[in-house]
C-alpha cells in the first residue's frame, strides 16, 4: 500500500462514516458556553430580569449539534420549542407566567384504561401533570408564576414534562388503538436498510443468547449468575447500538429495573425472568420494530453523571470474575462479563465524555459485524478468522485521547498493554486499559 492509499484510508477510517448517534442521550457534556449561560441565568432572575433569565437558561439548554431548542421574542414574551425524542414540547414565559406543554396524543374515546393509566401517573410528577385539552388531545403541562420560576425550577420541571412525553406516547399507542399520533412531523424515518439491520441483530443476538442458555456447557439452573452476564450485557448492548424508542426501549429498562428490584428473588428466578423479558422481543412482529425506528433530538438526558471513578469501580467489582471462566473453557460467558461491563456503565451512566468514547469503541470492535450492516466501513476485528487489524484499534485509540485532550490532558492510552491472543483476551486487556486512564480536567 502506497503513502496516499494509506492517507486515504486513515481518513475513510475517521471522517467517511454514517451519522449514526448510538447510546442514550446526555446533556452532561456542555460546552463553556452553556455554562457561562446558566451563570448568567441564575443572576439575572435574582436581579428580577425574568425575561433575559430564561434567554439565558434556553442558551444553557441548546446543544448546538443536536438543535434541540429553539426560542425567540415577540414583544414581552419568549415562545420556546424543545425535543425529546419522539416529542416537541412548546410554551411561553413572560414575566407573569411560564407554561410548557406536550401533546401526546390524539383521541376520540375517553377509554377508562388509558384515563386511569394517566391519573395514576399523576401521583409520581412533581412539577407537571397529564391532561385533556379542548382538542381531546392527551397532553402533559407545567406552569408556575414567574416569581416562583427559577432556573433549577425550569430544569427539572421541564425534564419531567420531556422525558415523561417521550416515554408515554409510544407505550400507550401501542396498547391502546383508540389514540392517534399527533405532532411527529419533526422525527426523522430510518432507512429501510437500517431499520432492517438492527431487527435482524436484536433478534439474531437474543436467539443466540438463549441457544447458549438451552445448549451451553454450563447448566442453567446450577450456574443462574454466568448467565445473568450475558443477559444483561445483551440488554445493555442492544439498548446502546439500536437506540430503541417506546415498546422496545421500556421491556429493555423493565429488565433492567426487575433484576435489581430487592424482592427476595432468587438469581436462578431473576434469570428466568429476564429469558421471559427477552423471548418477549422475538415474539413482536417486525412492523412493530419498525413503526417505533426513527430518530429525533433530545434536550435532557437520564443517565447519571459520575466521574471515571465509578468506571474503574465497575471494572475493579467484576473483571477479576472472568478468570474462571477463561480458564474452565467457558469464553463466551468471560465475554459477557465484560459485555456486561462496558453496557452497565453506558445504560445507567453519563460517563466522562472520552471514557463513552472509549466504551463505544469495544463495541465497535467486537460487534463489528454490525456496524458495517448499517453502512460503517472500518475494520478492526475479522470474526470468522479470528483475526485483529492492530493498527486500526490504535488509530482508534488514539484519535479519541487526541479528540479529548484539550480538556483531559492527561489521557495517555496505555496500547501497549493490549493483548490480541484471543477476544476475550483482547476484551479484559482493553477494559484494564481504560481502568487506568487519568481523566482529571483541565482546571477551568
Amino acid at each position: 500500500m502506497g503513502f496516499f492509499d494509506k492517507f486515504w484510508h486513515a481518513k475513510v477510517e475517521e471522517t467517511e462514516q454514517p451519522n449514526i448517534r448510538f447510546g442514550r442521550y446526555t446533556d452532561s457534556y456542555k460546552l463553556p458556553g452553556n455554562y457561562e449561560a446558566w451563570d448568567k441565568a441564575l443572576l439575572s432572575f435574582e436581579n428580577g430580569q425574568y425575561l433575559d433569565s430564561y434567554t439565558h437558561f434556553f442558551n444553557y439548554l441548546r446543544d448546538e449539534q443536536e438543535d434541540n431548542v429553539r426560542f425567540w421574542q415577540e414583544g414581552e414574551q419568549i415562545h420556546f420549542e424543545l425535543f425529546q425524542g419522539s416529542k416537541k414540547i412548546t410554551g411561553f414565559a413572560n414575566k407573569h407566567k411560564v407554561k410548557a406543554e406536550a401533546k401526546i396524543a390524539k383521541t376520540d374515546d375517553l377509554n377508562v384504561g388509558f384515563m386511569r393509566r394517566l391519573i395514576e401517573k399523576n401521583f409520581t410528577l412533581e412539577y407537571s401533570r397529564f391532561s385533556l385539552d379542548p382538542q381531546n388531545n392527551l397532553c402533559i403541562i407545567f406552569d408556575t408564576y414567574t416569581l416562583d420560576g427559577s432556573p433549577y425550577k425550569l430544569y427539572y420541571a421541564l425534564k419531567e414534562v420531556a422525558i415523561n412525553a417521550d416515554k408515554q406516547d409510544d407505550l400507550l399507542l401501542d396498547e391502546f388503538g383508540m389514540l392517534q399520533e399527533i405532532d411527529s412531523s419533526h422525527l426523522e424515518d430510518l432507512q429501510e436498510a437500517e431499520k432492517e439491520a438492527k431487527h435482524h441483530f436484536i433478534t439474531k443476538e437474543v436467539e443466540k443468547v438463549i441457544q447458549e442458555i438451552q445448549q451451553g456447557k454450563l447448566p442453567f439452573d446450577q450456574y443462574p449468575g454466568a448467565y445473568v452476564y450475558l443477559l444483561l450485557g445483551l440488554i445493555y448492548k442492544l439498548d446502546y447500538l439500536t437506540r430503541p424508542e417506546g415498546y422496545l426501549m421500556e421491556r429493555l429498562e423493565f429488565a433492567h429495573r426487575q433484576y435489581f428490584a430487592k424482592d427476595n428473588k432468587s438469581t436462578l428466578e431473576k434469570a428466568k425472568d429476564l429469558v421471559h423479558e427477552l423471548q418477549k422481543l422475538l415474539d413482536r412482529s417486525k412492523d412493530a420494530y419498525f413503526k417505533e425506528m426513527y430518530r429525533g433530538k433530545s434536550t435532557f438526558g437520564i443517565t447519571v453523571p459520575v466521574n471515571h471513578d465509578r468506571v474503574v469501580s465497575c471494572i475493579d467489582n467484576e473483571l477479576a470474575n472472568m478468570d474462571w471462566y477463561l480458564q474452565n473453557g467457558h469464553s463466551k460467558i468471560g465475554m459477557g462479563i465484560t459485555s456486561f461491563i462496558v453496557g452497565y456503565c453506558l445504560f445507567n451512566y453519563a460517563v466522562p465524555k472520552p471514557g463513552r468514547e472509549f466504551l463505544e469503541l469495544y463495541y465497535r470492535i467486537i460487534e463489528v459485524d454490525f456496524f458495517k450492516s448499517i453502512g460503517f466501513n472500518f475494520d478492526y476485528y475479522q470474526a470468522d478468522q479470528q483475526q485483529f487489524n492492530k493498527k486500526s484499534i490504535r488509530k482508534a485509540i488514539q484519535r479519541v485521547a487526541q479528540r479529548n485532550r484539550d480538556r483531559y490532558p492527561n489521557i495517555r492510552p496505555a496500547i501497549n498493554t493490549l493483548k490480541y491472543t484471543s477476544l476475550p483476551d483482547f476484551t479484559k486487556s482493553y477494559l484494564l486499559m481504560i481502568r487506568d486512564l487519568d481523566m482529571s480536567k483541565v482546571q477551568s
